[in-house]
């Protein structure tokens, strides 16, 4: 994958997780008040985004340290309530980043930084397929 089509993908990413937002949810509690909110919009329904990505098994070390920054500096970021990688066991050419976010306005952040602008051009020779991409509007959040 060239650069310009990881700028595409990224690109892409951003604007799935704008339109796919539902407005009029209620978020019951986050991982760091663990209260309840009691006014339901769009600002503060909490976003999941699950990202799988394939890695060319050579590159498999370089990914994994390129990940490691943006891990880094995302989960410092404002609103991000968890940033994380898992690696298939299976398959250690597989990965898939888990982000939470506390609202809308934590991902458009998160997708202003610099670390995300310049994480696709980094990882785009390290990819052999395109991502898999979900992004999710958390209604009622239960612990059981």
């Amino acid at each position: 994958m060239n650069i310009m089509k990881a700028k595409r993908l990224f690109a892409l990413l951003a604007i799935v997780i704008v339109t796919s937002s539902t407005i009029g949810m209620k978020t019951i509690g986050n991982s760091k008040n663990g209260g309840s909110q009691d006014k339901a919009s769009f600002t503060d329904t909490k976003m999941v985004i699950i990202a799988k990505v394939s890695v060319k098994p050579e590159k498999t070390k370089d990914f994994i340290a390129a990940a490691r920054e943006i891990i880094k500096k995302s989960n410092k970021e404002p609103g991000c309530l968890s940033y994380q990688l898992y690696q298939d066991p299976y398959d250690a050419s597989k990965f898939v980043f888990v982000e939470e976010y506390q609202n809308q306005a934590a991902v458009d952040f998160h997708f202003a930084t610099e670390h995300f602008k310049a994480f696709g051009p980094k990882i785009g020779d390290m990819v052999s397929a395109p991502a898999d991409i979900k992004v999710i509007s958390v209604a009622k959040e239960e612990t059981k």
